[in-house]
């Protein structure tokens, strides 16, 4: 390994685990959010007791709210991309930001040899808030299925 790489690997976790500590709080909070706007429309609607499209509207709005707040997990990590110059545009940033916290990557859009860890990093920080939304979209789940 070449010593430049190293030694900006240093560099890269020094930035990236404080985004990955801002992320799941952001994450977090964000998904207690959601969490109490559906769990009071919940359970204001007592007509939901059975299985039916309502349940269904209800976890679709979550799907669509933990998407639209992963996007946003992205975009922290694209202006953090583009601030240090790792990436040249912000549509490059953002698109190589969802495919690092994905896991997904893309051949096309790497980063440079120096900024490889902080591309590591985010995929690492998205497997941890994939594991808290897939929990998260569990208990949302057992909320809206049908009351007995």
């Amino acid at each position: 390994m070449a010593p430049e790489i190293a030694n900006n690997w240093a560099f890269d976790w020094l930035w990236g685990l404080p985004l990955i500590v801002f992320t799941v709080v952001i994450h977090t909070y964000g998904l207690g959010f959601i969490n109490r706007k559906i769990t009071s429309t919940l359970d204001s609607a007592r007509w939901l007791g059975e299985f039916s499209a309502a349940s269904i509207f209800f976890v679709g709005v979550t799907v669509l709210s933990v998407t639209i707040l992963h996007g946003l997990d992205g975009a922290i990590w694209a202006i953090a991309y583009r601030f240090l110059g790792a990436l040249q545009d912000n549509k490059s940033a953002m698109l190589f930001s969802l495919n690092a916290i994905t896991t997904y990557g893309h051949e096309d859009l790497q980063l440079a040899p120096r900024w490889q860890m902080m591309g590591a990093l985010e995929a690492l920080n998205g497997c941890i808030m994939f594991g808290l939304t897939t929990a998260f979209l569990f208990t949302i789940i057992q909320k809206a299925w049908p009351r007995a």
